[in-house]
């Protein structure tokens, strides 16, 4: 099996490791909060990220992966950062109306093609442009039904948006300047996202609900869906640094808006939520979209492969043949005398 063959079984992995896990969590925390009424978002989250250390401690010392130490300042601030990310995300939804939430998590895609281009140089082309509107188009459509405004839901929605856009694209960014795998980058930036949110999360909670996380009766049955919630999210952690180090953060977005259509197939298949066809449409066009960004992305990803062949063909082909660089050498040479001959001749002249 070659190089290219092995890297595409590890990003349909990756990405449906990531699938399984963020459905598997999201039916999980909706059992907890909806039903057991645990609505303790971001210390809950926290929770996740402490057990996701702890559990990657233990496989760095069972010798799983290989611990790799780069710039410490880059690693704090890429895990305050992305604790400071999901804090306003999880603000955004307290002071916003469902439906702009979701407008707010449509918004991330716009964002990141446009920070990317602006600042990473990177290139979309119009049909994936084209593919991303139709996707976001059939999500809006599946998701978005109330859009109440309010001046300070709407500041936190776009620093949501931001931090969001910039901490996906440094997972991306760190791994490849840093030649840093998925677990690693992980494992060191986790003990900064968790004490983020183990210090803030508790009055974030409090700020939101008007309840005490700590004063929270934890019976059997919770205590039993917070550890499984827990578990889940060391699967649901480690797949999202995997699949935006494999991918891009845009093709993760694009995942996570797959996972969203998912969980209200779900819902409405295990749990009778309400599905009108409002819901169907818009699964059906994000589909649609979904298949389209696949489509293009294949494409595009195998015209570049045959054109770096073709360029490391001709490179090979100019380093074993010398003939042609003799040749070559001798036009130039020549050329060169014949101009110098003309040029003295005028000047003789």
């Amino acid at each position: 099996m070659g190089e290219g063959e092995r890297f595409q079984l590890g990003t349909i992995g990756a990405l449906t490791l990531s699938v399984v896990s963020s459905v598997s969590i999201v039916i999980c925390n909706k059992a907890l909060m909806s039903s057991l009424h645990f609505i303790f978002a971001t210390t809950l989250t926290s929770w996740h990220l402490l057990v996701t250390f702890c559990s990657l401690h233990v496989a760095l010392k069972m010798r799983f992966f290989e611990h790799k130490p780069f710039e410490q300042k880059v690693v704090m601030g890429f895990g305050i950062l992305n604790g400071i990310s999901i804090g306003l995300l999880n603000l955004s939804l307290g002071f916003n109306s469902v439906g702009f939430y979701q407008m707010t998590k449509l918004a991330i895609i716009p964002c990141t093609v446009m920070l990317e281009t602006l600042f990473l140089g990177k290139k979309f082309s119009t049909r994936i442009q084209f593919a991303l509107g139709i996707l976001l188009l059939g999500v809006g459509i599946a998701t978005v039904t109330d859009l109440q405004l309010n001046a300070l839901g709407s500041i936190l929605s776009l620093l949501a948006v931001i931090t969001t856009c910039v901490a996906q694209i440094m997972t991306n960014t760190i791994q490849k300047k840093f030649k840093v795998s998925s677990t690693q980058l992980l494992y060191q930036s986790c003990p900064y996202q968790a004490g983020t949110l183990l210090i803030f999360g508790p009055f974030l909670d409090k700020f939101l609900t008007n309840l005490n996380v700590f004063a929270f009766k934890y019976t059997t049955q919770v205590t039993f869906f917070i550890v499984l919630s827990c578990l889940i999210s060391i699967s649901v952690n480690f797949s999202t640094f995997l699949v935006i180090g494999k991918t891009s953060p845009v093709t993760y977005q694009v995942l996570g808006h797959l996972k969203t259509c998912l969980v209200l197939a779900f819902g409405y298949i295990l749990l009778q939520d309400p599905f009108s066809s409002r819901n169907i449409l818009g699964i059906l066009i994000a589909m649609i979209g979904m298949f389209l960004y696949s489509y293009y992305c294949t494409l595009e990803n195998q015209q570049k492969a045959v054109e770096a062949a073709a360029l490391a063909s001709q490179a090979r082909e100019a380093e074993s043949d010398p003939l042609i660089n003799v040749e070559n050498g001798s036009t130039v040479a020549t050329d060169t005398v014949g101009q110098k001959s003309q040029a003295w001749s005028k000047d003789k002249d």
